[in-house]
């Protein structure tokens, strides 16, 4: 069975930074793509960055440059380290590989 588990997130001023991380177990993520999606409120879920199976990254524009999503296949785990945060970065963030979702996540970006 796959589970995604979540961690990190909470509230930060704006340019301030956060990490997430999602630790898997039945699947193996240097195997697979991870993906982070987010979903703020009275709006659709959004894509904002995968890891492929070769380390490949890519990044919805509105993230580019400023968030970093990451593997530790030792860990079996993927991070999204997110910097110079906005205020309309705030949302839940998700984890997802294919059908399986982490439980989400609260970051609130707020002076």
């Amino acid at each position: 069975q796959v589970q995604l588990v979540q961690s990190g997130g909470g509230q930060v001023q704006p340019g301030g930074s956060l990490r997430l991380s999602c630790a898997a177990s039945g699947i193996n993520v240097s195997v697979n793509v991870l993906n982070w999606y987010r979903q703020a409120p009275g709006k659709q879920r959004e894509w904002v960055a995968e890891v492929l199976r070769r380390g490949n990254t890519n990044y919805a524009e509105s993230v580019k440059g400023r968030f970093t999503i990451s593997r530790d296949n030792a860990k079996n785990m993927v991070n999204l380290q997110m910097n110079s945060l906005k205020p309309e970065d705030t949302a839940v963030y998700y984890c997802n590989n294919q059908c399986y979702w982490g439980q989400g996540t609260q970051v609130t970006v707020s002076s």
